[in-house]
């Protein structure tokens, strides 16, 4: 996968390194991409406040679940917000990571109660396919500011990094209320990351590479926290 590039030489969604094979992009980009979705609504409309008009009209194609078709945004916020899970997750911005993306995605399906981003504001919101909108992203500028907002909600921090000390994810027993910390692809978690989390984990592994990727890794710690912890969905 390649980092967003801004060349005007190469065409949407065009490879680098294959010419004339696409890359996978967004649904949306492509007008190829297998319809999804529902169409218009049939009238007459159903009377309800968190329908949108404009998607009753045209049809839904974005990415949710049944039970959200139509709905307006807000209200799916909304109703998100009536049942999140008491999970937060962090990710060190420092080299605008592809990765953070694709964790703040695997947050949502999760219903997180919120994404913390250290570091740089600005991220890589490509692999997050606009899930982000129905997430509640805060930025820290630095660690001390992110721990100090953890620590006033009462959520403990735990790092997740293959570091000397950490203990097995499977074997850990992690906190309902608790950050999951995830640090840059390829640096992981920096001194002063771990220095404030309560607690580290590590994924166990079984083949040759040293460490998973960044959004893998975040996917699976995710998981092990909601089978303990997990509430159900709609």
């Amino acid at each position: 996968m390649h980092p967003l590039s801004d060349n005007p030489a190469r065409p949407a969604g065009a490879s680098p390194d294959r010419p004339g094979e696409r890359e996978l992009i967004d649904e949306a980009d492509d007008p190829t991409a297998p319809s999804v979705g529902v169409g218009p609504h049939p009238r007459p409309w159903p009377d309800d406040p968190r329908l949108d008009p404009a998607l009753l009209e045209h049809g839904d194609r974005r990415n949710v679940i049944d039970a959200y078709r139509y709905w307006r945004l807000d209200a799916i916020v909304a109703d998100l917000d009536t049942r999140r899970n008491p999970l937060h997750v962090a990710i060190q911005n420092w080299e605008h990571d592809f990765n953070i993306g694709s964790i703040v995605r695997t947050a949502n399906a999760f219903n997180a109660t919120a994404v913390h981003i250290l570091g740089r504001r600005r991220w890589n919101r490509r692999g997050a396919m606009v899930t982000d909108r129905y997430l509640h992203v805060h930025h820290h500028p630095d660690v001390p500011s992110f721990l100090a907002a953890l620590a006033q909600q009462g959520v403990t921090p735990i790092g997740v990094d293959n570091l000397p000390g950490s203990v097995p994810l499977e074997s850990a027993e992690l906190p309902q209320r608790c950050c999951l910390v995830f640090g840059s692809e390829g640096p992981g978690l920096t001194d002063e990351v771990v220095r404030g989390c309560a607690g580290l984990v590590s994924i166990t592994q079984y083949g040759s590479t040293r460490s998973l990727n960044a959004g893998a890794a975040a996917a699976i710690a995710m998981y092990h926290w909601a089978l303990t912890w997990g509430r159900p969905g709609v």
